[in-house]
């Protein structure tokens, strides 16, 4: 696979809003928008997240540190 260099049309300010987005993140803007359409263009393979959830659910292993679920609590009722 190649690298393809592509020319976008964006609003200044918006660039320099998200440039520091990716800074923060210790990133650059192109590393940034480069991992945002990864990710983008990710949920439309069903069997990748299939996948994920599948991974994700063998590694948790019971690491809630004591915490358990209360439905009440998470939608703050009373």
């Amino acid at each position: 696979m190649w690298d393809m260099n592509l020319t976008l049309a964006i609003d200044e300010q918006l660039v320099k809003r998200a440039r520091k987005i990716a800074q923060a993140q210790g990133k650059s803007l192109n590393q940034y928008i480069r991992e945002q359409l990864e990710r983008l263009t990710a949920r439309d393979d069903a069997r990748g997240w299939i996948a994920e959830f599948e991974r994700l659910s063998r590694q948790s292993k019971g690491h809630s540190r004591g915490w358990r679920f209360n439905r009440d609590a998470v939608h703050e009722r009373r």
